[in-house]
């Protein structure tokens, strides 16, 4: 077995890999390397294992240089997942330790592993607790059958906005201006940082006919609610969605849901991964009303530093967010791209 950085080259090889494992996701595929190198400008170190010349491993990372914090690699940024996808355990284990040598010779201050799976694939070091889960909801083969499934209660919340005449719309980079409206507003109001369009546009870019971005217009044409899914050959993971607040009245976010759900059932995917929440929080709720259920999520780091950085990060998370909402609009949306690129969360 030999394990090197993948090549642009390999793109195709690579991506086939991905969406024929069956715990593959859209994340994993060569396209986020491409998107964040665009965007961001920090380089993709995607190591891949070969046997007999063929793919039989993979480990997306990206190095990121980080202020203050230094240089560090993340496998992902932005999204709950990446690590390692393999069908043995001793290949993962191969590819974790490639990326530890890697760290040394490069003084690399951290090594953060998103991962799906235990970490004991692989012989993760040093793993640090989340308070997180991924809601994934497991579908049936159409919507028809989903929308039956769901209870009575949620089906009149996704036919109330219909009724009341808003519409949704499915598409490409044409609708990403109006789901970025969306966007930029519900971030501030979350006491986030925005990421920059610039970022979305690669990402729906570069993922081609495996992104599609959702917009809820109101019966007068405005932006109600916007999302974006990715699409893998089983699952289908919605990275970004957000409504505006001040139209929560008329239900838009469940009518996006629904139809980023309908799509995946009517077009053969079999789960839709929801993201990560915090048990017990309001997101959490909002998901598993739709069925979703609770899967756990493996961060770790196979350096020393990492998770304890990550630990003091995140009890300063909480002042700088209630900071960030005070903010006028137009200062969040200056900022918040300039400040965004280097949270990899």
């Amino acid at each position: 077995m030999r394990i090197r950085q993948a090549k642009d080259i390999d793109h195709t090889s690579w991506d086939a890999f991905v969406l024929d494992h069956p715990e593959g996701l859209p994340y994993q595929l060569y396209a986020w390397k491409k998107a964040v190198e665009k965007a961001y400008g920090f380089r993709g170190v995607y190591l891949l294992a070969e046997e007999h010349g063929r793919i039989c491993g993979v480990l997306p990372l990206v190095w990121m240089n980080v202020p203050l914090l230094g240089r560090k690699l993340i496998s992902l940024p932005y999204c709950d997942v990446g690590g390692a996808l393999a069908y043995e355990s001793a290949v993962a284990a191969a590819l974790f330790a490639e990326a530890r040598k890697l760290a040394s010779l490069i003084k690399f201050r951290a090594v953060e592993i998103r991962s799906a799976v235990p970490t004991s694939l692989g012989c993760v070091r040093n793993s640090f607790p989340i308070k997180k889960v991924r809601m994934v909801l497991e579908l049936p083969g159409d919507s028809r059958t989903l929308l039956a499934g769901l209870k009575s209660k949620l089906r009149s919340q996704v036919n109330k906005p219909l009724r009341d005449g808003l519409k949704v719309r499915l598409g490409g980079l044409e609708l990403v201006g109006d789901f970025y409206r969306t966007f930029t507003e519900n971030m501030r109001d979350l006491g986030s940082p925005v990421h920059s369009r610039e970022w979305i546009e690669a990402v729906v870019g570069f993922f081609g006919e495996r992104a599609r971005v959702g917009v809820v217009y109101t019966p007068g044409g405005l932006p109600a609610a916007g999302g974006i899914i990715l699409l893998h050959r089983k699952t289908v993971s919605i990275p970004w969605a957000s409504s505006l607040r001040r139209l929560n009245h008329l239900n838009p976010n469940m009518l996006l849901y629904w139809a980023f759900l309908a799509f995946a059932a009517d077009n053969g995917h079999s789960r839709f991964d929801f993201g990560r929440s915090t048990p017990g929080e309001g997101t959490y709720k909002f998901k598993e009303q739709w069925g979703a259920r609770p899967q756990p999520l493996f961060w770790s780091d196979l350096l020393t530093a990492g998770g304890k950085e990550i630990a003091k990060l995140a009890v300063k998370r909480g002042r700088m967010e209630a900071l960030w909402r005070r903010l006028p609009l137009e200062i969040c949306n200056s900022l918040g791209p300039k400040v965004r690129r280097w949270i990899s969360l």
